[in-house]
């Protein structure tokens, strides 16, 4: 254990790929992140629209688990889940998030903060019936985040629900649909040589986004 917590302490990258200047950036920090997207898209980044999503509870306990974005315009940042999971009823008591995307090709980080509200059903339907047919199961026959007693008892309770859906026309559990993340705050992060990165912030207010410089 002692050589490899020596280990860890001799791990160092010193980024060097890019920069990152305020006159660079896109005025709306929407198309600076489809800008950025589509880059890590076209670097072939595993998986860019994988995100961590932060939650905190009524205590200010934070969680923290990646899930993966589904669309993104000036309305938001959206993802899907089971409303009444542990990230569900967090957000349904305090709806503050934080997003943050890491794309290690590229050496970038991309941290949004909002609020989070509900997508329409109608909306979250659309969605959901573009899923495969074992993902719609799924969303039925998981009790998210809730103990459960073995594997065994996953495994019957979707064999179960693929026998009350046995074709592709699965209906939308009330209790799962999409969330829009309202940002407040974007912020760009580029990898710089000794540490001294670039971090570009969107900040709104009065319904304008103001854009400065960080200190790495």
């Amino acid at each position: 254990m002692e050589d490899l917590r020596l280990y860890i302490n001799t791990l160092r990258h010193d980024f060097s790929k890019q920069t990152l200047d305020e006159s660079d950036v896109n005025k709306s920090p929407f198309l600076q992140f489809e800008k950025w997207f589509k880059e890590a898209v076209d670097a072939h980044v595993n998986e860019p629209n994988a995100m961590t999503v932060a939650t905190a509870s009524t205590s200010g306990m934070p969680a923290a688990r990646i899930l993966l974005l589904r669309n993104f315009n000036e309305n938001g940042f959206v993802f899907y889940s089971n409303y009444v999971s542990r990230k569900g009823e967090e957000i349904a008591a305090n709806p503050q998030c934080a997003l943050l995307f890491f794309w290690p090709e590229l050496e970038r980080q991309v941290r949004i903060e909002g609020v989070l509200e509900k997508q329409t059903d109608e909306e979250s339907d659309i969605y959901f019936n573009t899923r495969p047919r074992t993902s719609k199961l799924g969303a039925w026959t998981s009790p998210q985040s809730k103990v459960v007693a073995n594997r065994k008892a996953l495994d019957d309770a979707y064999e179960e629900m693929s026998k009350q859906y046995p074709t592709d026309n699965v209906p939308r559990p009330p209790h799962w649909g999409g969330y829009v993340l309202k940002p407040s705050s974007i912020e760009f992060w580029q990898g710089r040589p000794s540490r001294m990165h670039d971090r570009i912030l969107y900040t709104l207010a009065d319904s304008n986004w103001k854009i400065e410089r960080l200190a790495p």
